[in-house]
C-alpha cells in the first residue's frame, strides 16, 4: 500500500501521540491509585479494630496496670485477715477454699452442691469433696430436698454459723485496729470506694 501523504501522516501520528500520553481523568466518584480509602485511619493512627484483635495499646496496658495494682492491694488485705484467723487460738482456722464454701453456705443456706460450685468455680466433685469434710467436723449439714427428695441442699450448724462469727470478727476488729492507723483523709477514701468495690466484683463475676 503506498504511503500516505505527508500531512495527513503527520496529523494521525499527532493525534496517536496525543492519545497516548493524555491521562484518562476518572470517572465521577472513582478513586485514583494511592489516594486514601474513606474510613481509614490517618497515617499513624491505630485501625479501630486493634482494641478487637488484642493489639496492645498504651491506654489498655496503662488499665491494666493499674488492675494489677488494685488486685495486689486487695490481695494483701485478704491474707492479712487470713493470717489474724490462723493465728486465733480458738478461730478454728480451715483451709481457704473450705472456709469460703462455709461462709456460702451461710449466705445462702439451702444451696445446693451444683450451685455452689458454680458460685465458688470449682468442680462439683471437689466441692464435694469439702462438704463431706465440713459435715464430719459438725459445721455443715446436708438434707434431702423436699421437692423431689432426691437433691442435697446445705445448710450451716450452730457450730459452722459460731465458727464464722469468730473469723469475721477476727478479721473485723484487725481492720478496725488497722484503720485507727491511718490518716482521716486515707479511712475517707477506703469507705468512699467500698461501695464501687463491691460493683467491681459483681462485674468481674458476669465478665
Amino acid at each position: 500500500m503506498p504511503p500516505l501523504a505527508g500531512a495527513g501522516n503527520a496529523h494521525i501520528v499527532s493525534s496517536v501521540n496525543d492519545v497516548s500520553v493524555r491521562p484518562m481523568a476518572p470517572a465521577p466518584g472513582a478513586s485514583v491509585a494511592g489516594d486514601p480509602t474513606p474510613g481509614d485511619p490517618a497515617p499513624g493512627a491505630s485501625a479501630p479494630g486493634d482494641r478487637a484483635l488484642g493489639v496492645p495499646t498504651a491506654a489498655g496496658e496503662r488499665a491494666k496496670g493499674e488492675a494489677a495494682e488494685l488486685l495486689a492491694a486487695l490481695g494483701a488485705v485478704q491474707r492479712a485477715a487470713r493470717r489474724a484467723v490462723r493465728g486465733s487460738a480458738y478461730a478454728g482456722p480451715l483451709p481457704p477454699a473450705r472456709s469460703e464454701l462455709l461462709r456460702l453456705t451461710v449466705r445462702r443456706p439451702g444451696i445446693s452442691v451444683a450451685e455452689a460450685a458454680q458460685e465458688l468455680r470449682l468442680a462439683p466433685n471437689s466441692v464435694s469433696t469439702m462438704v463431706s469434710k465440713l459435715a464430719a467436723d459438725g459445721l455443715l449439714s446436708r438434707d434431702r430436698a423436699a421437692a423431689d427428695g432426691r437433691s442435697v441442699r446445705l445448710t450451716v450448724t450452730d457450730k459452722g454459723a459460731a465458727r464464722v462469727a469468730q473469723w469475721r470478727d477476727i478479721r473485723a476488729e484487725l481492720a478496725v485496729r488497722a484503720l485507727e492507723l491511718l490518716p482521716a483523709s486515707d479511712r475517707r477514701a477506703i469507705r468512699t470506694a467500698v461501695p464501687a468495690l463491691a460493683r467491681l466484683a459483681e462485674r468481674m463475676e458476669e465478665v
